[in-house]
């Protein structure tokens, strides 16, 4: 789920640009912080799966949060997870030891522009922030149709706005703002409204929804604000103006690793601190569209 440019157009740009294992740590995190918003968009792929679901393909796998997810909803289904990069592939693999669903779970790795990948006949597709890295994503959505059994349900996810939570949002309240215009200007995350693509492939929007999330300060979201802070300063720093990067590094002292020797941690963001304690949350969002092919 990297976030990448896009052509002015609002077609997505295709990018295989990865900073390896930092990326994959962040998914990772994105998606243990944000997990009720994973679970809202299998619930919508659940609703309106056709009866019997054999099999399952995962588009653009990731690290394999998806895919598990994906094999627990549907336990009767194989999961074929396809990614293009190897590593992620490795890692889903291994996320898959203990979970009692590696048995039903196959990696394929195939870069989607180069054709579609060999998967088979699914009954299920699913597609969540990928769509938008492909060069032709009618192209894929086409392949996609075709791959699904009359009755088969295609499954969009994108990503809205994410942002950390700052504890004194009078002070910090435009953050989420400040972050909103810097990602716009530098191109990231930028996908267009699906529907029309998706009709404009012969299949039959039944569903979107954009779940929304509040996560609470804790350990997971405190991590998760660090790393995607550290990642937003480095990368849009001179996209932010000053007020955006004094908040954007009032994140990162809030959610820095606290030193156990000290009584208390002191800072902008979160004065007087105590060792351990948690004061950052986290604000996500999906859109999904479900999408089914006639019978």
């Amino acid at each position: 789920m990297t976030s990448l440019p896009a052509h002015p157009t609002g077609t997505p740009h295709h990018d295989h640009t990865h900073d390896g294992t930092g990326c994959a740590d962040v998914l990772d995190l994105d998606a243990q912080v944000f997990g009720g918003l994973l679970d809202a968009a299998v619930a919508v792929a659940v609703e309106h799966a056709p009866d019997a679901v054999r099999t399952v393909v995962d588009l653009g796998a990731g690290t394999g949060t998806g895919t598990r997810a994906l094999a627990r909803a549907f336990p009767r289904a194989d999961v074929v997870a396809v990614d293009a990069d190897a590593a992620m592939l490795d890692r889903l693999r291994a996320g898959l030891v203990g979970t009692g669903l590696a048995d039903r779970v196959r990696t394929v790795e195939a870069d989607l522009d180069a054709g579609w990948p060999e998967v088979g006949t699914a009954d299920v597709v699913w597609a969540s922030a990928s769509l938008h890295h492909v060069a032709d994503p009618a192209r894929v959505l086409r392949d996609a149709r075709d791959a699904l059994v009359p009755g088969g349900l295609l499954v969009v996810v994108e990503m809205t706005a994410t942002a950390p939570v700052l504890p004194d949002d009078a002070a910090h309240a435009d953050l989420a703002a400040h972050l909103e215009s810097a990602i716009a200007q530098a191109g990231w995350n930028r996908y267009p409204d699906w529907t029309p693509f998706l009709t404009d492939a012969g299949l039959e929007v039944v569903d979107r929804r954009e779940p929304t999330a509040v996560v609470p300060p804790g350990p997971a979201a405190s991590r998760w604000a660090h790393a995607t802070a550290a990642r937003q300063r480095a990368h849009l720093a001179d996209r932010l103006d000053p007020d955006g990067l004094a908040a954007l590094d009032a994140v990162l002292a809030a959610t820095a690793p606290s030193d156990p020797t000290a009584p208390t941690r002191t800072h902008p963001a979160a004065p007087g601190r105590a060792p351990g304690e948690h004061t950052v949350a986290a604000r996500g969002g999906r859109i999904v569209w479900a999408a089914r092919r006639p019978r």
